[in-house]
């Protein structure tokens, strides 16, 4: 068949039919061929992609420093549910457009900002000094090398560049502190009564309104879906080291990493820096290095300090008159690295470009570098390599694991056996997770209740749950879904049903009550009317302590009283009770008792609380004119 069809493709038709099939290639197939593209950011932010990586890793920072902060109380729910999720995103994207407009804008944050910062964390200090060699250890401990660790104070500190230059700009006048003041210690005279709950006239429940209810309301009643787990799980910290170091072991490693163990050179320098401006013009860039020839001509060791307190435009340092405090070759950028390293002790440099502008530096002494001997880091070199051989064999065996129970994947039975290592079980819990144990793990929940374990019946993929501690696990039970037997919240029904009525009568009353108020009268008269007894509090504040939280947020909230004449309220409180309350007088605080100090820091709240709200304002008109993608199916 196929040669009688190569036999009839010939001439004029086959022409056509070639021709119709080029054409419907080029428009559905070869076009779709070379512009197909998987998509995977969660966002974008016109050109700028937030990935599915970079999401995960804001998420477990979060994760982890709510953990640290709340303890047993932590709930890694929180950090599943779709709003928190897309909160963080939203915050994700705001910085992406703060970090747009800081290249629109011409923002950048500066060298010697990132080294203040850096110099200023307490963690690098030594006797309230920064310290390169404690700098480099800790950043070693974490893995990372200085040039990593400066990118990332550097891209935090830029997100907050927008933000800062806003708030900056601006301006709280005295009048608006005035008018906040008298707003936020106003006094309020204030009377109330609390309300006794009605006794129940009708306090049978039947049957039928007990079903009645419960079919309304049936999703108030449902046992969640449950499951319970078996696992097994590989932890580092329970491993021992097959083969431990000896002392030879421990020798060579120091000999081989001695360098670790030496303090470079260090310098203690001080500089007076001139700004040259972004983008400045030749004249402005002759105009600087005079000033700089002129400060280097006129400087000298003992007048050093005031010269950089009046002229250096580094504000981090010249309060200290200049000092950097001792710093090691590679910490500073290369032109002042330079520089600074070809001068002898106590000498002051001429002018050296770099790009905050020109530097003016005074070596003031040199330590020399020296190693620290065996016997003072043996137990450290003990602590690595014990750590490293654990850190092996963790890998090792959890590469065993996923292996293992991948070639058996409808039980952990065949993989434990075979590596020694015990399965373990969960009690039921809900696809939120457990309180306390293996299930309290975000990830272990989300795989015991994804479709390949638990509809398919399937061991999980090995489950990294951070720090070389891994758990593979299979479902061991199933508990759908389903709503309580009316048996088991009769009872709660039949209460629900009693509070409502109770809370109905008791609003009525209410309302019954404050009509009688609001035609005139006395309210020691009503109040009395259902045993209550009225309480006075003169003077209450908006923090007042006392006044329950419902009464003393509505007092705040009623108009002023006019011609003497109070304000009331029925006010709902918590379990279906009722209070009256009357507002007789207010009172504007009072500004003479406001000190200097305290109108300061409320001059910095209200900055901060202005510029934040600016800074919104301003993402806004960002987000109005950026393409902005989000894919929630990706988060």
């Amino acid at each position: 068949m196929l040669q009688s069809l190569r036999d009839k493709m010939h001439g004029w038709p086959s022409i056509v039919v070639l021709g119709v099939a080029v054409f419907a290639m080029s428009f559905f197939g070869i076009e779709g061929y070379f512009t197909a593209r998987t998509e995977t950011f969660v966002a974008k932010v016109g050109k700028q992609e937030i990935s599915q990586q970079d999401f995960q890793n804001r998420m477990n920072q979060l994760r982890q420093q709510a953990s640290a902060q709340m303890g047993d109380q932590f709930d890694p729910s929180v950090y599943e549910q779709p709003e928190t999720k897309e909160r963080v995103l939203n915050a994700m994207v705001d910085q992406q457009l703060l970090l747009k407009a800081n290249d629109e804008l011409g923002l950048r944050v500066s060298n010697a900002a990132v080294r203040d910062a850096i110099a200023a964390i307490p963690s690098f200090q030594v006797n309230g000094q920064f310290d390169a060699a404690t700098y480099k250890a800790v950043l070693a401990a974490q893995r990372k090398t200085p040039a990593m660790f400066e990118d990332e104070v550097r891209s935090s500190m830029a997100i907050s560049l927008v933000p800062d230059a806003i708030t900056a700009s601006t301006i709280i006048t005295e009048d608006e502190i005035d008018r906040f003041l008298k707003l936020r210690l106003q006094r309020r005279d204030v009377r109330y009564a609390m309300l006794p709950r009605p006794a129940l006239t009708d306090s049978k429940v039947t049957d039928a309104q007990i079903e009645a209810y419960y079919k309304q309301h049936q999703a108030e009643f449902m046992a969640p879906e449950q499951v319970a787990i078996r696992y097994v799980e590989v932890n580092a910290a329970g491993l021992k080291a097959d083969n431990p170091p000896t002392e030879d072991d421990l020798r060579k490693r120091y000999e081989d990493e001695k360098q670790r163990f030496v303090q470079p050179e260090q310098r203690l320098v001080s500089h007076i820096l001139v700004d040259v401006p972004k983008n400045a013009t030749p004249e402005q860039q002759k105009a600087a290095l005079a000033k700089a020839q002129k400060i280097s001509a006129e400087a000298t060791p003992e007048n050093f300090a005031k010269l950089a307190e009046k002229d250096s435009s580094d504000l981090g340092s010249r309060r200290q008159g200049g000092d950097l405090g001792w710093l090691e070759q590679g910490v500073t950028n290369k032109a002042f690295d330079d520089a600074l390293f070809a001068l002898k002790k106590g000498q002051i440099s001429k002018p050296v470009l770099s790009d905050e502008g020109y530097h003016v530096i005074w070596l003031r002494d040199v330590r020399s570098g020296q190693a620290k001997p065996f016997e003072e880091v043996r137990s450290q070199l003990e602590q690595e390599a014990v750590a490293a051989e654990r850190e092996r064999k963790y890998n090792e065996v959890a590469g065993k694991l996923a292996d293992k129970t991948y070639q058996n994947p409808t039980s952990l039975e065949p993989a434990a056996q075979a590596l020694g290592l015990p399965v373990k079980s969960t009690g039921l819990f809900t696809r939120a997770g457990d309180k306390n144990g293996i299930a309290a793990d975000p990830k272990v929940a989300k795989a015991a209740f994804s479709d390949d374990v638990l509809v398919q019946g399937n061991n999980s993929n090995l489950i990294d749950l951070g720090n070389d501690h891994s758990v593979v696990i299979h479902v061991d039970k199933h508990v759908p879904a389903a709503v309580k037997p009316l048996a088991e919240v009769r009872d709660a029904i039949e209460k629900d049903i009693l509070d409502e009525r109770i809370a109905a009568a008791a609003k009525q009353r209410a309302d019954g009550l404050l009509a009688r108020l609001q035609k005139g009268e006395a309210m020691d008269v009503v109040a009395a009317s259902v045993g209550a007894a009225v309480e006075s509090v003169p003077e209450a504040l908006r923090v007042q302590q006392g006044l329950p939280e419902q009464l003393r947020d509505e007092a705040f909230l009623l108009p002023h009283p006019r011609e003497g004449k109070p304000q009331f309220a029925a006010v709902a409180l918590p379990e279906g009770a009722y209070a009256l309350l009357a507002v007789d007088k207010v009172q504007d605080g009072d500004l003479s008792k406001v000190t200097p100090d305290q109108r300061k820091m409320l001059r910095q709240s209200m900055l901060a609380a202005y510029g934040n709200v600016a800074t919104e304002g301003f993402i806004e008109q960002l987000k109005a004119k950026t393409e902005i993608k989000i894919a929630k199916e990706r988060m």
